[in-house]
């Protein structure tokens, strides 16, 4: 009935097994090849990305006409 040692994980212990892990993550995700943002071209990214025509944009240059206070 000596001293037992205890099974628990010390707060150092626990930051490199989740330093480890992260870094792990990093490493798997950089071997996946390309990244999604790459797989446009320059003029994809270019291009506009709201319709004019719409409800949104309408009502955003129908308030701004209001008079100012």
């Amino acid at each position: 009935m000596g001293d037992r040692h205890k099974a628990t994980i010390g707060r150092r212990q626990l930051l490199r097994t989740g330093i480890v892990g992260v870094v792990a993550t990093a490493a798997s995700a950089l071997e996946t090849g390309t990244v999604a943002a790459d797989t446009e071209t320059n003029d994809e990214k270019r291009k506009a990305r709201f319709q004019p025509n719409s409800a949104e944009v309408q009502n955003f240059y129908r308030v701004n006409r209001y008079p100012k206070r």
